[in-house]
């Protein structure tokens, strides 16, 4: 089944840096399976995020990529998982790195 992966950055992404390589424990991610994302992810569409480099701004995941979820954005993606059990542990992560004030990483499928 595909999933995806969410991690937190121990440092905000320096300009120019590109993250194009899968590492998940580099940042000590957390899987979560593609269907129970899937029907939160139209929620996500609006959300201020960058694709692969803090020097490319986008809105909602890079589904098939890497996105780097700035921490002035945990909060909306953290609503958007309001009610859903499955993603607690996602939801928990959200709320650590927004207290830390650190970026979250996503490995797309």
């Amino acid at each position: 089944m595909p999933r995806h992966e969410f991690g937190i950055m121990p440092a905000p992404p320096g300009p120019g840096t590109r993250y194009d390589e899968y590492e998940p424990e580099r940042y000590g991610c957390i899987p979560v399976e593609d269907d129970d994302l899937l029907p939160r992810l139209p929620r996500l569409d609006g959300l201020a995020c960058f694709w692969h480099t803090p020097d490319r701004p986008g809105r909602g995941l890079a589904y098939c990529g890497v996105t780097l979820i700035p921490p002035e954005s945990l909060a909306e993606f953290a609503d958007a998982l309001e009610g859903e059990p499955k993603l607690s542990a996602l939801a928990a992560l959200l709320d650590r790195a927004r207290r830390e004030g650190r970026y979250v990483i996503h490995f797309g499928i």
